[in-house]
């Protein structure tokens, strides 16, 4: 079964940091450009952060020196680290695969573009 699996976040208090994990089962990483994704309650879903293929990466301007997204292939994982987290960073984060690998500029927040999806994980910032 193909599947890619979100850990980590929870509550984090205003200022501080979390990294989340995005682990995927039944394929290789390596080849898929990995994208971070958020919705809040209320609002559509936006794009946070990608990591290409080549390991690329993209954030959205919100979010820029804050977070940080990297992978670890050998343990099949992409993480997106996030520090000086903000009440409005709460939200619902989601994971996703794209098989193209490669994704430039506005095209990474592309939702139709990923294949695989996680089933989502809260973060929720607040003291």
């Amino acid at each position: 079964q193909l599947q890619l699996v979100e850990s980590g976040g929870g509550l984090v208090q205003p200022g501080g940091s979390t990294t989340l994990s995005c682990t995927a089962s039944g394929f290789k990483l390596d080849y898929y450009a990995i994208g971070w994704f958020r919705q809040s309650p209320g609002s559509e879903r936006e794009g946070v952060s990608c990591i290409n293929r080549d390991g690329s990466t993209h954030y959205r301007d919100s979010v820029k020196d804050r977070f940080a997204i990297f992978r670890d292939n050998a343990k099949n994982t992409v993480y997106l680290k996030m520090n000086s987290l903000k009440p409005e960073d709460t939200a619902e984060y989601f994971c996703a695969a794209d098989g193209d690998g490669m994704r430039y500029d506005l095209g990474w927040k592309n939702e139709n573009f990923y294949e695989f999806w996680g089933q989502g994980i809260q973060v929720t910032v607040s003291s």
